[in-house]
């Protein structure tokens, strides 16, 4: 026989400690939703957020594409138009790194303004923030996809492989930005306090984006620079979005070259073994 704990007024029963497995997962995913729905409020709220995080790849493809785009050599193609398409996954990619700060952000706001302090005193399921946060930041994400797609469309990029495969690419694409997400939200609780997330963000963010296929085929770059960028978590999820969109830039000839998919799914898979964990454990101590 199990127990629950008491009703408040304007409160939902939460279970008991002694309630089932399944009563607690209830309450944690409907906690969770209800953090999510939170979180998306806010963006909602500021949309200059949004449009500041936006303004910078807008801003790469427009200088990149139409005023250095004549001047890049683009394996598999030729002219500006053929650099636009080869540049476009390469700044889809790059607004799911960039999105690191917000995340990093929010969640740093929350520890330095006592929510988590208010929301252990209530009765909410204690996963109920990180996972709020990850979903709002998934959702935010399909947002910028859905903007980014239609900004590229309007620029000449076009995907060539079906729809199907664009799919696919997308689903890439978000699968490395949940990752970031999750090393967000441990970055956002282990500064200090909120104004320090651009301070570590961005200098980080624009070497990795700088070291990576984003702009510059790999096979272009000196021989050791060449091995980093074909290594890049970044350089594996643009290149498969290329080979799934039909987009050119598929050269060099190594094996990271040869299973860009592959390794599309592997990276994301170990950085979220890695930032979960260190992101729940971290929780776990400021929650106590």
């Amino acid at each position: 026989m199990t127990t629950e704990a008491p009703v408040r007024p304007g409160h939902r029963a939460h279970p008991a400690p002694a309630a089932t497995p399944s009563a607690r997962l209830r309450w944690a995913v409907a906690d969770g939703w209800v953090m999510t729905k939170r979180n998306m409020a806010h963006v909602v709220r500021a949309p200059e957020e949004v449009i500041i995080y936006f303004t910078l790849p807008i801003m790469f493809v427009l200088v990149f594409g139409y005023v250095f785009g004549s001047g890049m050599s683009v394996p598999g193609g030729d002219g500006g138009d053929a650099y636009r398409e080869f540049l476009l996954p390469g700044v889809f990619v790059m607004t799911m790194l960039y999105g690191l700060g917000a995340t990093a952000t929010g969640i740093a706001m929350d520890v330095g303004r006592g929510v988590v302090d208010r929301f252990r005193s209530m009765p909410v399921a204690r996963s109920a923030l990180v996972t709020g946060r990850s979903l709002a930041d998934l959702f935010r994400a399909l947002l910028e996809m859905a903007t980014l797609l239609v900004c590229g469309l309007l620029v000449g990029w076009q995907w060539h492989d079906g729809v199907g495969n664009a799919i696919l690419a997308v689903a890439l694409i978000l699968l490395l930005r949940a990752a970031i997400t999750w090393a967000g939200i441990f970055l956002g609780m282990l500064v200090p306090n909120p104004d320090t997330v651009s301070v570590i963000v961005f200098p980080a963010a624009f070497p990795l984006t700088a070291l990576s296929n984003v702009f510059v085929a790999p096979e272009l770059m000196p021989g050791w620079l060449s091995a980093v960028a074909q290594w890049n978590p970044l350089s594996s999820t643009v290149a498969a979005a290329r080979e799934l969109f039909g987009n050119p830039g598929l050269g060099g000839d190594s094996w990271a070259a040869d299973n860009a998919i592959l390794l599309a799914v592997a990276w994301p898979l170990l950085l979220l073994s890695v930032f979960v964990p260190l992101a729940v454990r971290r929780y776990q101590r400021l929650s106590r």
